[in-house]
């Protein structure tokens, strides 16, 4: 049951993120237009915020969980460098020499 969770991909990268961020920046301004010229209208304010939170919540849908459209250019990142098998020099310790201070 567990491996279909870990079968998920949760990464986004940087300009999926940022295309995330301007579609919920999107929807939000135009919900809150919208809910606040039709609210006007009527003269509800609950028919504004209601409007917003429905806005809300499909830019919450659209852009929190990481879809395909938010992963298409991921970070090349540089090969692992080998490490050298050179034997590793210990430097003498300076703390053998305490200085007495005044």
């Amino acid at each position: 049951m567990l491996s279909i969770f870990k079968s998920i991909p949760t990464h986004m990268d940087y300009k999926g993120q940022k295309l995330a961020e301007q579609i919920f920046q999107g929807i939000i301004l135009v919900s809150a237009v919208i809910g606040f010229v039709y609210g006007l209208i009527i003269e509800q304010f609950g028919w504004t915020v209601y409007i917003v939170l429905a806005g809300f919540a499909v830019s919450c849908v659209l852009t929190l969980p990481p879809w395909p459209m938010y992963r298409k250019s991921p970070l090349s990142w540089q090969p692992v460098l080998p490490e050298p098998n050179t034997e590793v020099v210990q430097k003498p310790q300076e703390s053998l020499k305490k200085k007495k201070h005044k």
